[in-house]
């Protein structure tokens, strides 16, 4: 049964990440933007923009998040480690992913 709504988490985030693929894209391909163990996007190099950006993305990842959560039955932090996890093995060679505090590029 776990498994179940694991995999259903994972199918919509994937869904959901794809939603703000054009500037996201942009912003990652510029070394603007990277990926998070949070399940959040943050920035390597801010201006105004970016941080828009972030905002935006972040919000409505957010709300994806507790959606899924309450209609999988598991929390919030839960869904975010596993969007974090999953949005980090997904990134492209060449963006940024923090590991440990730092920026590292994959």
């Amino acid at each position: 049964m776990k498994a179940s709504k694991l995999l259903v988490t994972f199918t919509a985030l994937s869904m959901a990440f794809s939603a703000w693929a054009l500037s996201l894209d942009s912003a990652k391909n510029q070394g603007l933007v990277g990926e998070t163990a949070s399940g959040y996007l943050a920035a390597v190099s801010s201006n105004a923009q970016v941080q828009a950006l972030i905002d935006d993305v972040n919000a409505k990842r957010k709300a994806k998040y507790q959606q899924l959560a309450k209609k999988n039955g598991i929390s919030l932090s839960q869904v975010e480690a596993l969007a974090g996890k999953k949005a980090i093995e997904k990134t492209a060679k060449g963006h940024y992913v923090k590991v440990n505090g730092s920026w590292v590029k994959k």
